[in-house]
């Protein structure tokens, strides 16, 4: 497998979301470790994951693969940026919006990232937790102006503040605002 040797922790962190949002699975080799872990919590019944994978090829198929077969016009946010390079570990709120292909309801969540990189020469992600704490499901007629907001934020960092301030009116996103209100 050629790799480079190191990768940094926000380097990590953008070619995953890029992998995810793109549905680009050959883009995952480049954030995580081969024989990386990922753990989901989830807090609401509106969208469902494996609790837990093990290995890239299992983690792609859960993150990437079958969530790209089931959602399209995603944009995912991580709420703060890592403070240094080489970190071995970085937890970081997010934000994220998707269309379902069938159907094309909105499903705007939010929830919580728990990073851990790998300590040797190779800087790739070693675990991720994913704490989903709100993901609501909304009409496809909401679609125009929930991804008009989506699509004005800087991706994909943002802070909590500026997706709060611009977040549109719509009464079902009041869970969303609350999340990204309490560190405000």
């Amino acid at each position: 497998m050629n790799r480079p040797s190191a990768i940094n922790a926000t380097d990590a962190l953008s070619t995953y979301i890029l992998a995810k949002d793109t549905n680009r699975p050959q883009l995952m080799k480049d954030a995580f470790a081969a024989d990386c872990e990922l753990e989901m919590t989830i807090k609401t019944d509106a969208i469902s994951f494996p609790s837990s994978a093990k290995g890239l090829d299992e983690i792609t198929q859960v993150l990437v693969t079958s969530f790209g077969d089931q959602y399209q016009n995603v944009r995912t946010f991580c709420l703060s940026r890592p403070s240094a390079d080489y970190l071995p570990h970085f937890q970081c709120d997010w934000l994220v919006g998707m269309s379902a292909k069938q159907g094309g309801a909105i499903r705007v969540g939010c929830g919580r990232y728990n990073w851990h990189f790998s300590s040797g020469d190779d800087k790739r992600v070693s675990k991720l937790a994913i704490d989903i704490e709100v993901m609501c499901v909304l009409p496809a007629e909401t679609s125009e102006p929930i991804m008009r907001w989506l699509g004005a934020l800087p991706y994909p960092w943002c802070s909590n503040q500026q997706a709060y301030r611009t977040i549109p009116a719509i009464d079902a996103l009041r869970p969303i605002k609350s999340f990204l209100g309490s560190s405000v």
